[in-house]
Protein backbone atom coordinates (compact mmCIF):
# COMPACT_ATOMS: atom_id res chain seq x y z
CA UNK A 1 0.00 0.00 0.00
CA UNK A 2 1.48 3.33 -1.22
CA UNK A 3 2.44 5.75 1.84
CA UNK A 4 -0.16 8.33 0.78
CA UNK A 5 -3.05 5.74 0.61
CA UNK A 6 -1.98 4.76 4.33
CA UNK A 7 -2.13 8.14 5.62
CA UNK A 8 -5.16 8.51 3.97
CA UNK A 9 -7.11 5.46 5.21
CA UNK A 10 -5.51 7.08 9.06
CA UNK A 11 -7.05 10.21 8.82
CA UNK A 12 -10.76 8.33 7.84
CA UNK A 13 -10.05 6.16 10.61
CA UNK A 14 -9.35 9.22 12.96
CA UNK A 15 -12.34 11.18 11.26
CA UNK A 16 -14.58 8.08 12.11
CA UNK A 17 -13.73 7.53 15.93
CA UNK A 18 -13.93 11.49 16.29
CA UNK A 19 -17.45 11.70 14.75
CA UNK A 20 -19.17 8.88 17.61
CA UNK A 21 -17.54 9.88 20.63
CA UNK A 22 -16.30 7.07 22.27
CA UNK A 23 -16.32 8.15 26.00
CA UNK A 24 -19.63 8.85 26.03
CA UNK A 25 -23.13 6.37 25.62
CA UNK A 26 -24.72 5.37 22.15
CA UNK A 27 -28.31 5.00 20.98
CA UNK A 28 -28.90 2.90 18.04
CA UNK A 29 -32.05 3.02 16.29
CA UNK A 30 -32.87 0.89 13.28
CA UNK A 31 -35.61 2.66 11.06
CA UNK A 32 -37.82 0.88 8.37
CA UNK A 33 -39.49 3.84 6.26
CA UNK A 34 -42.94 2.49 4.61
CA UNK A 35 -45.77 3.28 2.92
CA UNK A 36 -48.85 2.96 4.93
CA UNK A 37 -52.50 4.28 5.20
CA UNK A 38 -52.76 7.16 7.58
CA UNK A 39 -56.40 9.14 7.59
CA UNK A 40 -55.46 11.92 10.79
CA UNK A 41 -58.81 13.75 9.62
CA UNK A 42 -60.94 10.91 8.57
CA UNK A 43 -59.71 10.30 4.89
CA UNK A 44 -57.36 7.47 3.98
CA UNK A 45 -54.28 9.04 2.64
CA UNK A 46 -51.07 7.44 1.73
CA UNK A 47 -48.69 8.32 4.24
CA UNK A 48 -44.85 7.56 5.36
CA UNK A 49 -44.58 5.70 8.57
CA UNK A 50 -41.26 4.91 9.99
CA UNK A 51 -41.29 1.16 11.97
CA UNK A 52 -45.15 1.10 11.48
CA UNK A 53 -45.89 4.51 13.01
CA UNK A 54 -47.40 8.17 12.10
CA UNK A 55 -45.97 10.36 13.75
CA UNK A 56 -42.61 8.84 13.92
CA UNK A 57 -40.79 7.29 16.75
CA UNK A 58 -39.89 9.52 19.82
CA UNK A 59 -35.81 9.86 19.99
CA UNK A 60 -34.95 10.04 23.75
CA UNK A 61 -31.53 11.22 24.49
CA UNK A 62 -29.21 12.96 26.75
CA UNK A 63 -26.68 15.25 26.38
CA UNK A 64 -23.71 14.13 24.70
CA UNK A 65 -25.14 11.17 23.40
CA UNK A 66 -24.42 9.15 20.17
CA UNK A 67 -26.86 8.83 18.11
CA UNK A 68 -26.85 6.07 15.64
CA UNK A 69 -30.20 5.39 13.23
CA UNK A 70 -29.94 3.32 10.22
CA UNK A 71 -32.72 4.33 7.74
CA UNK A 72 -33.97 1.81 5.12
CA UNK A 73 -35.98 3.36 2.46
CA UNK A 74 -38.50 0.90 1.74
CA UNK A 75 -40.22 4.23 -0.55
CA UNK A 76 -40.12 3.84 -4.54
CA UNK A 77 -38.54 7.21 -4.28
CA UNK A 78 -35.56 9.21 -2.40
CA UNK A 79 -35.87 9.92 1.13
CA UNK A 80 -34.10 12.00 3.32
CA UNK A 81 -34.48 12.79 7.22
CA UNK A 82 -33.37 16.18 8.96
CA UNK A 83 -32.53 16.67 12.63
CA UNK A 84 -34.00 19.98 13.26
CA UNK A 85 -31.87 22.06 16.04
CA UNK A 86 -29.73 19.59 16.39
CA UNK A 87 -26.45 20.95 15.96
CA UNK A 88 -24.15 18.66 14.78
CA UNK A 89 -20.93 20.39 15.92
CA UNK A 90 -18.03 20.16 13.45
CA UNK A 91 -20.37 17.61 11.71
CA UNK A 92 -22.20 19.36 8.83
CA UNK A 93 -22.68 15.91 7.15
CA UNK A 94 -25.16 14.42 9.23
CA UNK A 95 -27.35 17.33 9.14
CA UNK A 96 -29.45 15.52 6.40
CA UNK A 97 -30.19 18.84 3.78
CA UNK A 98 -30.31 17.97 0.12
CA UNK A 99 -27.06 20.68 0.52
CA UNK A 100 -25.03 18.56 2.25
CA UNK A 101 -26.69 15.20 2.03
CA UNK A 102 -27.45 12.67 -1.37
CA UNK A 103 -30.53 11.32 -0.34
CA UNK A 104 -31.22 7.41 0.55
CA UNK A 105 -32.00 5.95 -2.62
CA UNK A 106 -34.80 3.38 -3.39
CA UNK A 107 -34.81 0.22 -1.58
CA UNK A 108 -30.98 1.10 0.08
CA UNK A 109 -29.75 2.11 3.81
CA UNK A 110 -27.93 4.93 5.15
CA UNK A 111 -26.80 5.31 8.74
CA UNK A 112 -26.84 9.04 10.75
CA UNK A 113 -23.92 9.23 13.28
CA UNK A 114 -23.92 12.37 15.50
CA UNK A 115 -24.14 13.91 18.81
CA UNK A 116 -25.80 15.85 20.77
CA UNK A 117 -23.50 17.79 21.96
CA UNK A 118 -23.61 20.10 24.54
CA UNK A 119 -27.64 20.23 24.30
CA UNK A 120 -30.74 20.25 25.86
CA UNK A 121 -34.47 20.62 24.89
CA UNK A 122 -37.35 19.76 22.52
CA UNK A 123 -36.69 19.13 18.65
CA UNK A 124 -38.03 17.08 15.81
CA UNK A 125 -37.02 15.49 13.09
CA UNK A 126 -39.03 15.14 9.63
CA UNK A 127 -37.69 14.69 5.94
CA UNK A 128 -36.68 17.30 3.49
CA UNK A 129 -37.52 15.25 0.21
CA UNK A 130 -40.44 16.52 -2.25
CA UNK A 131 -43.48 16.88 -0.42
CA UNK A 132 -42.61 13.68 2.06
CA UNK A 133 -43.56 15.92 5.27
CA UNK A 134 -46.85 16.30 4.17
CA UNK A 135 -47.60 12.90 4.86
CA UNK A 136 -45.31 11.83 8.08
CA UNK A 137 -41.51 10.73 8.25
CA UNK A 138 -41.97 12.98 11.04
CA UNK A 139 -41.25 12.82 15.06
CA UNK A 140 -40.35 14.40 18.50
CA UNK A 141 -36.50 14.19 19.68
CA UNK A 142 -35.56 15.40 22.88
CA UNK A 143 -32.29 15.67 24.74
CA UNK A 144 -32.18 15.65 28.61
CA UNK A 145 -30.09 16.91 30.73
CA UNK A 146 -27.28 15.09 32.48
CA UNK A 147 -28.10 14.32 35.66
CA UNK A 148 -25.15 16.14 36.92
CA UNK A 149 -26.81 19.65 35.79
CA UNK A 150 -30.12 20.36 37.37
CA UNK A 151 -32.72 21.95 35.78
CA UNK A 152 -34.54 25.06 37.39
CA UNK A 153 -37.80 23.07 38.33
CA UNK A 154 -38.55 19.41 39.82
CA UNK A 155 -38.68 16.24 37.82
CA UNK A 156 -42.51 16.28 36.25
CA UNK A 157 -44.41 12.92 36.92
CA UNK A 158 -43.92 11.81 33.36
CA UNK A 159 -42.73 13.62 29.96
CA UNK A 160 -44.87 13.75 26.98
CA UNK A 161 -44.40 14.80 23.51
CA UNK A 162 -46.86 16.59 21.16
CA UNK A 163 -46.31 16.79 17.21
CA UNK A 164 -49.00 19.14 15.79
CA UNK A 165 -49.42 20.42 11.98
CA UNK A 166 -52.14 21.57 9.53
CA UNK A 167 -52.62 18.20 7.12
CA UNK A 168 -53.73 18.00 3.56
CA UNK A 169 -55.83 15.52 2.35
CA UNK A 170 -54.36 15.35 -0.96
CA UNK A 171 -50.93 13.56 -0.51
CA UNK A 172 -47.72 14.48 -1.09
CA UNK A 173 -47.78 13.91 -5.13
CA UNK A 174 -50.38 15.85 -5.85
CA UNK A 175 -49.39 18.72 -3.18
CA UNK A 176 -45.99 18.05 -4.93
CA UNK A 177 -47.57 18.07 -8.36
CA UNK A 178 -49.52 21.67 -7.35
CA UNK A 179 -46.34 23.25 -6.69
CA UNK A 180 -44.16 22.45 -9.98
CA UNK A 181 -47.80 23.90 -11.64
CA UNK A 182 -46.67 27.67 -10.24
CA UNK A 183 -48.88 27.38 -7.38
CA UNK A 184 -49.49 27.95 -3.47
CA UNK A 185 -50.84 24.94 -1.50
CA UNK A 186 -54.15 26.98 -0.24
CA UNK A 187 -55.34 26.29 3.08
CA UNK A 188 -54.87 23.06 4.64
CA UNK A 189 -57.95 20.47 5.04
CA UNK A 190 -57.58 20.44 9.06
CA UNK A 191 -55.09 20.14 12.26
CA UNK A 192 -54.08 16.92 13.70
CA UNK A 193 -52.31 16.40 17.16
CA UNK A 194 -50.16 13.44 17.05
CA UNK A 195 -51.99 12.15 13.56
CA UNK A 196 -55.25 12.77 15.33
CA UNK A 197 -58.26 14.86 15.82
CA UNK A 198 -60.52 13.71 19.02
CA UNK A 199 -64.00 13.30 17.68
CA UNK A 200 -65.49 14.76 20.58
CA UNK A 201 -68.65 11.97 21.83
CA UNK A 202 -67.42 9.99 24.41
CA UNK A 203 -65.48 7.22 22.58
CA UNK A 204 -61.84 8.62 22.15
CA UNK A 205 -58.99 7.09 23.64
CA UNK A 206 -56.86 9.68 25.44
CA UNK A 207 -53.60 11.01 24.42
CA UNK A 208 -52.25 11.37 27.92
CA UNK A 209 -52.82 10.60 31.25
CA UNK A 210 -52.37 12.80 34.61
CA UNK A 211 -52.96 12.11 38.02
CA UNK A 212 -54.71 14.43 40.17
CA UNK A 213 -52.15 16.71 42.17
CA UNK A 214 -49.07 16.32 39.92
CA UNK A 215 -47.28 18.10 36.87
CA UNK A 216 -46.37 16.84 33.80
CA UNK A 217 -44.17 18.07 31.29
CA UNK A 218 -45.61 18.58 27.66
CA UNK A 219 -43.21 19.11 24.85
CA UNK A 220 -45.32 20.64 22.17
CA UNK A 221 -43.49 20.89 17.94
CA UNK A 222 -45.10 22.45 15.15
CA UNK A 223 -44.72 20.05 12.34
CA UNK A 224 -47.21 21.16 9.66
CA UNK A 225 -46.57 22.26 6.59
CA UNK A 226 -47.33 26.56 6.75
CA UNK A 227 -50.38 27.39 9.27
CA UNK A 228 -48.97 28.50 12.87
CA UNK A 229 -51.26 26.95 15.53
CA UNK A 230 -52.62 27.97 18.82
CA UNK A 231 -52.56 25.22 21.73
CA UNK A 232 -54.19 25.29 24.68
CA UNK A 233 -55.57 22.98 27.51
CA UNK A 234 -58.71 22.82 28.55
CA UNK A 235 -58.85 24.40 32.28
CA UNK A 236 -55.41 24.57 32.78
CA UNK A 237 -52.51 26.64 32.27
CA UNK A 238 -48.68 26.31 31.13
CA UNK A 239 -45.86 27.12 32.82
CA UNK A 240 -43.51 27.59 29.69
CA UNK A 241 -40.08 26.31 30.92
CA UNK A 242 -37.85 25.57 27.61
CA UNK A 243 -37.72 26.36 24.10
CA UNK A 244 -35.64 25.10 21.25
CA UNK A 245 -32.99 24.45 23.89
CA UNK A 246 -33.22 27.18 26.42
CA UNK A 247 -34.25 27.55 29.95
CA UNK A 248 -36.43 29.85 29.67
CA UNK A 249 -37.81 32.42 32.21
CA UNK A 250 -41.09 30.62 33.32
CA UNK A 251 -43.85 32.31 32.78
CA UNK A 252 -47.91 31.41 32.70
CA UNK A 253 -49.76 31.03 29.53
CA UNK A 254 -53.56 30.35 28.76
CA UNK A 255 -52.52 29.70 25.40
CA UNK A 256 -49.29 29.49 22.92
CA UNK A 257 -48.79 30.54 19.34
CA UNK A 258 -46.32 27.63 18.02
CA UNK A 259 -45.08 28.37 14.30
CA UNK A 260 -43.79 26.57 12.01
CA UNK A 261 -40.95 24.34 12.75
CA UNK A 262 -40.85 25.18 16.92
CA UNK A 263 -40.75 23.58 19.64
CA UNK A 264 -41.67 24.61 23.23
CA UNK A 265 -41.61 23.00 26.52
CA UNK A 266 -44.60 23.65 29.53
CA UNK A 267 -45.65 22.30 32.69
CA UNK A 268 -49.08 21.32 33.12
CA UNK A 269 -50.58 20.39 36.85
CA UNK A 270 -53.42 18.48 37.18
CA UNK A 271 -55.16 20.52 40.00
CA UNK A 272 -58.76 20.46 38.19
CA UNK A 273 -61.69 18.34 38.81
CA UNK A 274 -60.73 14.73 37.67
CA UNK A 275 -62.06 13.97 34.48
CA UNK A 276 -61.63 14.63 30.97
CA UNK A 277 -60.18 17.65 29.23
CA UNK A 278 -59.06 18.58 25.68
CA UNK A 279 -55.75 19.93 24.65
CA UNK A 280 -57.12 22.37 21.73
CA UNK A 281 -54.78 23.07 18.28
CA UNK A 282 -56.53 25.64 16.39
CA UNK A 283 -54.82 27.90 12.95
CA UNK A 284 -53.79 30.85 13.29
CA UNK A 285 -53.93 33.63 10.91
CA UNK A 286 -56.43 32.22 8.40
CA UNK A 287 -59.58 32.99 6.88
CA UNK A 288 -61.08 30.29 9.05
CA UNK A 289 -59.99 29.36 11.96
CA UNK A 290 -59.44 25.12 12.19
CA UNK A 291 -59.53 23.47 15.50
CA UNK A 292 -58.45 19.65 16.42
CA UNK A 293 -58.65 18.07 20.17
CA UNK A 294 -57.30 15.39 22.07
CA UNK A 295 -58.24 14.04 25.02
CA UNK A 296 -56.50 13.95 28.30
CA UNK A 297 -58.01 12.26 31.22
CA UNK A 298 -57.32 12.04 34.77
CA UNK A 299 -56.65 8.06 36.30
CA UNK A 300 -59.92 7.13 38.21
CA UNK A 301 -61.48 10.62 36.57
CA UNK A 302 -65.28 10.47 35.44
CA UNK A 303 -66.78 12.78 32.88
CA UNK A 304 -66.76 13.59 29.63
CA UNK A 305 -64.32 16.91 28.26
CA UNK A 306 -66.81 20.21 28.27
CA UNK A 307 -67.91 20.49 24.28
CA UNK A 308 -67.00 24.52 25.47
CA UNK A 309 -63.29 25.12 23.84
CA UNK A 310 -61.52 27.83 25.32
CA UNK A 311 -61.18 30.34 23.06
CA UNK A 312 -57.75 31.84 20.79
CA UNK A 313 -56.61 34.39 20.17
CA UNK A 314 -57.05 37.40 17.62
CA UNK A 315 -54.86 38.57 15.64
CA UNK A 316 -51.19 38.98 15.01
CA UNK A 317 -50.40 41.61 17.00
CA UNK A 318 -51.66 39.63 20.26
CA UNK A 319 -48.82 37.05 19.28
CA UNK A 320 -46.17 39.68 18.71
CA UNK A 321 -46.90 40.79 22.23
CA UNK A 322 -46.50 37.25 23.33
CA UNK A 323 -43.09 36.48 21.69
CA UNK A 324 -41.50 39.73 23.54
CA UNK A 325 -42.59 38.05 27.00
CA UNK A 326 -40.17 35.00 26.16
CA UNK A 327 -36.70 35.35 28.29
CA UNK A 328 -33.67 33.84 28.56
CA UNK A 329 -33.46 32.39 32.10
CA UNK A 330 -29.68 33.52 32.84
CA UNK A 331 -29.39 31.75 36.29
CA UNK A 332 -30.41 27.74 34.95
CA UNK A 333 -27.69 25.77 33.49
CA UNK A 334 -28.38 24.26 30.44
CA UNK A 335 -26.05 21.56 29.23
CA UNK A 336 -22.84 22.74 30.82
CA UNK A 337 -22.28 23.51 34.86
CA UNK A 338 -22.30 26.93 33.73
CA UNK A 339 -25.10 29.20 33.77
CA UNK A 340 -26.81 30.35 30.06
CA UNK A 341 -26.63 33.88 31.29
CA UNK A 342 -22.63 33.71 30.98
CA UNK A 343 -22.36 34.48 27.32
CA UNK A 344 -22.28 38.58 26.99
CA UNK A 345 -23.87 38.21 24.01
CA UNK A 346 -24.97 41.50 23.98
CA UNK A 347 -21.61 42.89 24.36
CA UNK A 348 -19.94 41.59 21.51
CA UNK A 349 -18.88 43.58 18.42
CA UNK A 350 -21.03 43.08 15.18
CA UNK A 351 -18.39 42.49 12.26
CA UNK A 352 -21.16 42.15 9.60
CA UNK A 353 -24.47 42.70 9.02
CA UNK A 354 -26.88 40.75 6.08
CA UNK A 355 -30.66 41.81 5.74
CA UNK A 356 -32.62 38.80 3.96
CA UNK A 357 -36.16 40.23 2.21
CA UNK A 358 -38.52 37.61 1.00
CA UNK A 359 -40.25 38.07 -2.01
CA UNK A 360 -42.90 36.27 -4.28
CA UNK A 361 -42.85 36.93 -8.46
CA UNK A 362 -43.74 34.70 -11.09
CA UNK A 363 -41.01 33.35 -13.02
CA UNK A 364 -42.05 32.05 -16.97
CA UNK A 365 -45.97 32.27 -15.52
CA UNK A 366 -44.91 30.15 -12.34
CA UNK A 367 -44.72 31.06 -8.52
CA UNK A 368 -41.47 31.40 -7.44
CA UNK A 369 -40.54 33.04 -3.46
CA UNK A 370 -36.84 34.85 -3.32
CA UNK A 371 -34.82 36.07 -1.04
CA UNK A 372 -32.83 39.31 -1.81
CA UNK A 373 -34.24 38.68 -5.26
CA UNK A 374 -32.78 34.99 -6.07
CA UNK A 375 -34.98 31.95 -5.54
CA UNK A 376 -32.84 28.95 -4.88
CA UNK A 377 -32.44 26.09 -7.47
CA UNK A 378 -31.59 22.43 -5.69
CA UNK A 379 -28.55 21.40 -7.95
CA UNK A 380 -27.92 17.74 -8.25
CA UNK A 381 -24.72 17.93 -6.41
CA UNK A 382 -24.66 18.64 -2.93
CA UNK A 383 -23.32 21.78 -1.86
CA UNK A 384 -21.14 20.37 0.73
CA UNK A 385 -19.80 17.51 -1.78
CA UNK A 386 -18.74 19.95 -4.24
CA UNK A 387 -16.63 22.53 -1.88
CA UNK A 388 -15.08 18.61 -0.30
CA UNK A 389 -13.87 17.87 -3.77
CA UNK A 390 -12.84 20.87 -4.81
CA UNK A 391 -15.53 21.76 -7.60
CA UNK A 392 -17.70 24.13 -6.14
CA UNK A 393 -17.63 25.71 -9.42
CA UNK A 394 -18.99 23.62 -11.15
CA UNK A 395 -22.52 23.85 -9.05
CA UNK A 396 -22.36 27.25 -7.59
CA UNK A 397 -21.28 30.44 -7.22
CA UNK A 398 -20.61 32.29 -3.32
CA UNK A 399 -22.22 35.60 -2.61
CA UNK A 400 -24.57 36.04 -5.55
CA UNK A 401 -27.20 37.85 -3.68
CA UNK A 402 -26.11 41.44 -2.01
CA UNK A 403 -25.92 42.05 1.71
CA UNK A 404 -28.51 44.72 1.62
CA UNK A 405 -31.33 44.18 -0.97
CA UNK A 406 -32.51 46.67 -2.67
CA UNK A 407 -35.99 48.98 -1.27
CA UNK A 408 -37.29 47.38 -4.45
CA UNK A 409 -36.65 44.09 -6.09
CA UNK A 410 -38.60 43.78 -9.86
CA UNK A 411 -36.71 40.24 -10.93
CA UNK A 412 -36.24 37.54 -9.68
CA UNK A 413 -32.55 35.06 -10.88
CA UNK A 414 -33.00 31.26 -10.31
CA UNK A 415 -29.90 29.32 -8.97
CA UNK A 416 -28.54 28.11 -5.72
CA UNK A 417 -27.36 30.55 -3.00
CA UNK A 418 -24.35 30.11 -0.79
CA UNK A 419 -23.01 32.84 1.46
CA UNK A 420 -19.58 33.08 2.46
CA UNK A 421 -19.21 33.17 6.22
CA UNK A 422 -15.99 34.08 7.76
CA UNK A 423 -14.96 31.35 11.01
CA UNK A 424 -15.96 32.78 14.25
CA UNK A 425 -17.52 36.18 12.45
CA UNK A 426 -20.32 37.65 14.88
CA UNK A 427 -22.94 38.32 12.70
CA UNK A 428 -26.15 40.31 12.73
CA UNK A 429 -29.18 38.99 10.41
CA UNK A 430 -32.38 40.93 9.61
CA UNK A 431 -35.08 39.15 8.02
CA UNK A 432 -37.39 41.69 6.56
CA UNK A 433 -40.53 40.22 5.24
CA UNK A 434 -42.38 42.10 2.94
CA UNK A 435 -45.33 40.93 2.01
CA UNK A 436 -48.37 40.33 3.94
CA UNK A 437 -47.89 36.45 5.51
CA UNK A 438 -46.27 35.52 8.20
CA UNK A 439 -43.15 33.58 7.79
CA UNK A 440 -41.12 31.45 10.01
CA UNK A 441 -37.08 30.73 9.18
CA UNK A 442 -34.72 28.09 10.63
CA UNK A 443 -30.65 27.98 10.56
CA UNK A 444 -28.83 24.64 10.59
CA UNK A 445 -25.79 24.26 12.63
CA UNK A 446 -26.29 26.67 15.11
CA UNK A 447 -28.83 28.62 17.98
CA UNK A 448 -29.16 32.49 17.69
CA UNK A 449 -30.29 35.03 20.07
CA UNK A 450 -33.57 36.39 18.90
CA UNK A 451 -32.72 40.12 20.09
CA UNK A 452 -36.02 41.77 18.06
CA UNK A 453 -39.43 41.61 16.50
CA UNK A 454 -40.79 44.55 15.41
CA UNK A 455 -43.08 46.02 12.55
CA UNK A 456 -42.41 48.27 9.88
CA UNK A 457 -38.86 48.53 8.03
CA UNK A 458 -35.55 48.03 9.60
CA UNK A 459 -32.67 50.49 9.87
CA UNK A 460 -29.87 50.92 12.28
CA UNK A 461 -31.57 53.28 14.72
CA UNK A 462 -33.93 50.03 15.50
CA UNK A 463 -30.62 48.29 17.13
CA UNK A 464 -31.21 50.54 20.40
CA UNK A 465 -34.89 48.67 20.81
CA UNK A 466 -33.09 45.28 20.55
CA UNK A 467 -33.03 42.73 23.47
CA UNK A 468 -29.12 42.59 24.35
CA UNK A 469 -29.28 41.00 27.94
CA UNK A 470 -31.62 37.99 27.83
CA UNK A 471 -33.28 37.57 24.33
CA UNK A 472 -33.75 33.48 23.97
CA UNK A 473 -31.21 31.44 22.51
CA UNK A 474 -33.07 29.90 19.75
CA UNK A 475 -33.28 28.15 16.08
CA UNK A 476 -35.75 29.27 14.81
CA UNK A 477 -37.93 32.71 14.44
CA UNK A 478 -41.44 33.94 13.03
CA UNK A 479 -41.76 37.49 11.04
CA UNK A 480 -44.90 39.02 10.99
CA UNK A 481 -46.42 40.73 8.17
CA UNK A 482 -44.70 43.88 7.03
CA UNK A 483 -42.25 43.43 9.85
CA UNK A 484 -38.74 42.27 10.24
CA UNK A 485 -37.07 39.93 13.21
CA UNK A 486 -33.34 40.52 14.03
CA UNK A 487 -30.48 38.03 15.35
CA UNK A 488 -27.20 38.15 16.84
CA UNK A 489 -24.92 34.68 16.60
CA UNK A 490 -21.27 33.98 16.20
CA UNK A 491 -20.88 31.55 13.25
CA UNK A 492 -18.35 29.54 15.14
CA UNK A 493 -19.50 25.74 13.66
CA UNK A 494 -17.63 24.97 10.71
CA UNK A 495 -19.91 23.57 7.35
CA UNK A 496 -22.53 24.42 5.22
CA UNK A 497 -25.83 25.36 6.97
CA UNK A 498 -28.98 25.95 5.56
CA UNK A 499 -31.51 29.23 6.30
CA UNK A 500 -34.75 28.02 4.68
CA UNK A 501 -38.18 29.12 5.39
CA UNK A 502 -40.54 26.60 7.17
CA UNK A 503 -43.51 28.01 5.53
CA UNK A 504 -43.19 24.19 3.23
CA UNK A 505 -44.26 25.16 -0.25
CA UNK A 506 -42.16 28.53 -0.09
CA UNK A 507 -38.76 26.66 0.59
CA UNK A 508 -39.92 23.96 -1.77
CA UNK A 509 -40.04 27.18 -3.96
CA UNK A 510 -36.97 28.66 -3.37
CA UNK A 511 -37.19 30.87 0.08
CA UNK A 512 -34.18 29.19 1.34
CA UNK A 513 -30.20 29.77 1.40
CA UNK A 514 -26.87 28.09 2.40
CA UNK A 515 -23.84 29.72 4.20
CA UNK A 516 -20.74 28.21 4.09
CA UNK A 517 -18.52 28.41 7.27
CA UNK A 518 -14.67 27.20 6.28
CA UNK A 519 -12.30 26.06 8.42
CA UNK A 520 -9.39 28.75 7.87
CA UNK A 521 -6.62 25.87 9.37
CA UNK A 522 -8.27 22.83 7.76
CA UNK A 523 -8.35 21.46 11.63
CA UNK A 524 -10.05 18.57 12.95
CA UNK A 525 -10.88 20.97 15.51
CA UNK A 526 -13.17 23.07 13.25
CA UNK A 527 -14.64 20.17 11.04
CA UNK A 528 -14.59 16.31 10.52
CA UNK A 529 -13.86 14.67 7.01
CA UNK A 530 -16.34 13.68 5.03
CA UNK A 531 -17.31 9.77 6.93
CA UNK A 532 -16.77 6.44 5.80
CA UNK A 533 -20.44 5.42 4.05
CA UNK A 534 -21.17 8.76 2.73
CA UNK A 535 -23.48 8.85 0.03
CA UNK A 536 -22.23 10.09 -3.28
CA UNK A 537 -23.98 11.55 -6.19
CA UNK A 538 -24.65 14.08 -8.87
CA UNK A 539 -21.05 15.81 -10.52
CA UNK A 540 -18.74 13.72 -8.14
CA UNK A 541 -20.09 10.17 -7.78
CA UNK A 542 -17.89 8.87 -10.34
CA UNK A 543 -14.68 10.82 -9.20
CA UNK A 544 -12.10 9.38 -6.88
CA UNK A 545 -12.52 10.07 -3.10
CA UNK A 546 -10.76 12.98 -2.38
CA UNK A 547 -7.75 12.72 0.73
CA UNK A 548 -8.80 14.46 4.01
CA UNK A 549 -9.34 17.51 3.76
CA UNK A 550 -8.82 18.28 7.26
CA UNK A 551 -6.15 17.46 9.91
Amino acid sequence: MAPSTIIAVFFLWVGSLLMVQGGDPTISFEWKVTYGTISPLGVPVKGILINGQFPGPNINSTTNNNVIVNVFNNLDEPFLLTWSGVQHRKNPWQDGVLGTNCPIPPGTNYTYKFQVKDQIGSYMYYPVTGMHKAVGGFGGLRINSRLLIPVPYADPADDYTIIAGDFFNKGHTTLKKILESGRNLGRCDGVHINGKVAKGDGSDEPLFTMEAGKTYKYRICNAGLKTSLNVRFQGHNMKLVEMEGSHTVQNDYESLDVHVGQCFSVLVTADQEPKDYFVVASTRFTKQEVTATGVIRYTNGKGAPSPKLPPPPVGWAWSLNQFRTFRWNLTASAARPNPQGSYKYGSVNITRTIKLANTAQKVDGKLRYAINGASYVEPTTPLKLAEYYGVADKVFKYDTIPDDPPAEITKITMEPIVLNLTHRNFMEIIFENRETAIQSYHLCGYAFFAVAVETGQWSPEKRKNYNLLDAVSRHTIQVFPKSWAAILLSFDNCGMWNIRSEIWDRRYLGQQLYVSVLSPNKSLRDEYNMPEGALVCGVVENMPRPPPAYT
